[in-house]
């Protein structure tokens, strides 16, 4: 279970205000990139934060609204198109910039993984697995899965056929099955190389 021990090492140096950082979708082959930073009140932190991954969807969306109502949120969508454009990696580094860029002052950033955007206003570090330790950063991976999740249901009702109501995007049988029978969407990141390969045989 995450805790607020990161968080408070940051308070002991004298980082008062800390954004946690996540992303969701970085390897599905459609859909954007969701970045989500938070900044949680230490005094109102909701209970059973964690990597949303290890939380029933039931259980995020509890979470979801908790953290909603009592911290602040910054949510950035990068769509495809800038996806093919710069890469994933890239999409995701501008994605985090943009998401901690849309809240108030912040003295420090926890950034789930192994490295940090070069363009943040703030010092930042990177945590490995931070998701599942911070949590700053689970609340922010909990806003991100929740919401991306949502809008490709959404999707899924307007582009039928690819299972993305259930596998939000990534390559399973289903979405395989679905672009052999009904092609490439205007939602498929053409620079992955499954969707490449459909769209320019050898």
């Amino acid at each position: 279970m995450a805790n607020y021990v990161l968080e408070a090492a940051l308070n002991a140096d004298g980082s008062n205000i800390i954004a946690g950082v996540d992303e969701v979708g970085r390897g599905p082959w459609a859909g954007p990139v969701t970045v989500c930073a938070v900044i949680l009140d230490p005094d109102n932190i909701p209970e059973g934060l964690n990597d949303s991954k290890k939380l029933t969807a039931k259980r995020r969306d509890v979470l979801f609204d908790l953290i909603m109502g009592s911290a602040e949120v910054s949510l950035v969508h990068v769509e495809v198109e800038e996806i093919d454009q710069i890469n994933i990696l890239q999409a995701t580094f501008r994605g985090m910039e943009r998401a901690v860029a849309g809240l108030p002052s912040v003295d420090h950033i926890l950034i789930d993984g192994n490295k940090t955007p070069p363009n943040l206003n703030a010092p930042a570090t990177a945590v490995v697995k931070g998701d599942g330790k911070s949590v700053s950063i689970a609340a922010a991976s909990i806003i991100a899965k929740v919401t991306r999740d949502r809008l490709m249901l959404d999707l899924s009702k307007s582009y039928p056929g690819y299972g993305w109501e259930t596998n939000a995007g990534y390559g399973t049988k289903i979405h395989q099955s679905g672009l052999l029978n009904h092609g490439v969407t205007p939602h498929h990141r053409r620079s992955f190389k499954p969707i490449h390969n459909i769209l320019y045989p050898a």
